[in-house]
């Protein structure tokens, strides 16, 4: 009888074991991508009129499209948010200046939790109005530059950049992103045979719209030159995935910082017809943003979902696929979803929150509720907002504001960190920063 049960545990044990190891292969490599100032309307797949991207398109057809996918107008607050899973008005990143406060002793951010699990972390690119340098947050390995926009050593703030920890000269002809993109291709040569996660942080499309390596001399139209070379990098990303034969091991996240960048919102249109709002703006164009998610043989190729996304869900969705425990001791308001990245059944969220500065508001799927009590109905969007008038006996209205209300009574966004800015969500107090500089 000992014996039997011994070889019985010994059986148990095995299976356990390999079970382990069978979900530690299906632990993907996560390469999340994020545009800068990079709307819907600059996305081809999205029906964009002017400008063309092949590979993100192609991202789309062998993967999952969000039509519903929000985040904070601003790249500071909106980084923030990804990065930790929480809203501003929990961590105080309400604003961009704000954004550059948060400290490693308050805040967990994505690299801490998943080194957890035996990935090793990278960001290259813009690190913002993110604090300290991407190390004091625990990744494992960066490259950065300072400020938006950063493409070549013309730019006054584009002379140098920072790979783990020292300045480097940029030359002349160098171009900030091609150097990116060899500094991304080399970290996951180097890590192939362990779990990576790597936050590609795109220079592209933020201005100053310069010319690209690709541009025709004296071309017309730069800002569409910019958007096709974010395209080709995000293309040769993919390749050497491919090269490497990593593909399929790797999921792979696009996702917009915040909307078109004003000075391009009028032409960025889709069927003729501009987004209402833009960046910096609550408004619909401001927050919504594209969103790709590719895992070959996980993701449903081809499908295009209006379920609602939220810029805390990566997160605990990354953790979720890495295997990672969350933080205990703090509120993730994130919401996974992992299941609907493996292509099994999911529970979508029933709205997303967006917060910059003392301004917010509720998504909900057709309904939109903000600090002021204003409900608008979303149903002409992303081209129009309706106010619904405060006295309607609509319904439909009606369960839509109770619903709504209901999810900001349990946020209680005005019981948490208040912003002290300006209201924009630019500065935490523009005419100081003046007076200082002074």
């Amino acid at each position: 009888m000992n014996h039997l049960l011994r070889s019985l545990t010994f059986l148990a044990c095995l299976a356990l074991s390999r079970l382990g190891a069978a979900d530690a292969t299906e632990r993907p490599n996560i390469i999340f991508i994020l545009g800068d100032d990079l709307g819907i309307a600059n996305v081809g797949s999205y029906g964009a009129d002017r400008v063309k991207t092949p590979r993100i398109d192609a991202l789309a057809r062998g993967g999952t499209l969000y039509t519903q996918a929000f985040t904070v107008p601003l790249c500071g607050p909106s980084r923030a948010a990804i990065m930790t899973g929480r809203y501003a008005f929990r961590t105080g990143a309400t604003n961009q200046d704000r954004t550059g406060l948060m400290k490693p002793s308050d805040e967990t951010m994505m690299p801490k939790i998943l080194k957890t699990a035996g990935y090793v972390t990278s960001v290259v690119g813009k690190w913002g109005q993110l604090p300290l340098d991407p190390a004091a947050f625990g990744f494992d390995d960066y490259f950065k530059f300072s400020g938006s926009g950063m493409y070549w050593n013309t730019q006054e703030r584009a002379k140098t950049y920072v790979v783990n920890g020292e300045t480097k000269p940029l030359r002349d002809k160098e171009y900030i992103p091609d150097l990116m993109h060899r500094h991304a291709v080399d970290f996951i040569t180097k890590h192939r045979d362990r779990p990576f996660y790597l936050f590609y942080s795109l220079s592209h499309i933020h201005a100053e719209i310069l010319p690209t390596p690709d541009s025709a001399p004296g071309s017309k139209n730069l800002f569409a030159d910019n958007v096709a070379y974010m395209d080709k990098l995000v293309g040769q990303l993919v390749d050497e995935l491919d090269r490497l034969k990593l593909r399929e091991k790797t999921l792979i996240v696009f996702f917009g910082d915040n909307g078109t960048g004003g000075a391009w919102a009028d032409e960025s249109t889709i069927g003729g017809r501009r987004l209402a709002g833009e960046k910096g703006s609550m408004l619909e164009g401001g927050g919504l943003v594209p969103m790709i998610v590719n895992w070959p043989g996980r993701t449903p190729a081809g499908k295009v979902t209006a379920d609602l996304i939220d810029s805390t869900d990566f997160l605990p969705t990354f953790a979720a696929l890495a295997g990672a425990a969350l933080p205990t001791d703090r509120t993730i308001d994130g919401r996974s979803f992992a299941a609907a990245a493996r292509g099994e059944k999911s529970t979508p969220r029933e709205w997303a929150f967006v917060q910059l500065a003392r301004t917010w508001y509720v998504r909900g799927q057709g309904w939109k509720l903000n600090e002021a009590g204003e409900l608008y109905d979303m149903s002409g969007a992303p081209f129009a907002e309706k106010l619904v008038p405060p006295d309607t006996k609509d319904p439909a209205a009606m369960a839509a504001r109770q619903r709504l209300q209901a999810a900001l009574a349990q946020l209680n966004p005005a019981g948490g960190i208040l912003d002290d800015g300006d209201g924009t969500g630019r500065h935490a107090n523009r005419a100081a920063n003046k007076k200082k500089k002074k």
